[in-house]
């Protein structure tokens, strides 16, 4: 089986839930596989998103790209709604001054259908996400 970029909207995914936008930096650019477009909070803490793959897949290795996330948490779904989220992964991720935070994390029992980026605190009013990358495998498709 091919490794692919799960999270990327053209391999089907979607971002269906964030607590913030604006209109010139929507949720949508985490998975549009450009790295010149990102996600922005507006203001308070914790925010968060919902990446629904439309399948059962398995994650091997994430990588996210951001500015001022200061602690990550990452909870997983395999369920058919994005409802059951289970707490995954928590990362307290090291401040780069002028430069993308790049947190690479080698996933374990990496089954999903959604994840659930919580951002639990920032360096700064703001944050902002880039990219999320999922390498792994598509298990199967959801039965309707």
């Amino acid at each position: 089986m091919r490794k692919i970029d799960l999270c990327l909207s053209s391999e089907g995914s979607e971002v269906i839930l964030a607590t913030s936008s604006d209109e010139k930096h929507p949720p949508e650019n985490i998975i549009d596989g450009n790295p010149e477009t990102f996600w922005t909070t507006t203001g308070m803490f914790p925010q968060e998103f919902i990446i629904c793959f439309h399948k059962h897949v398995r994650i091997e290795r994430l990588v996210i790209q951001s500015y001022f996330v200061q602690t990550l948490k990452i909870e997983k779904s395999t369920s058919k709604e994005p409802v059951d989220f289970e707490q995954w992964i928590e990362k307290d991720l090291v401040h780069t001054e002028g430069q993308l935070q790049n947190e690479e994390i080698m996933a374990r029992d990496g089954s999903a259908t959604y994840l659930r980026f919580i951002i639990v605190s920032a360096f700064d009013h703001f944050a902002s996400v880039h990219s999320v990358s999922a390498e792994g495998t598509v298990v199967s498709n959801l039965s309707s």
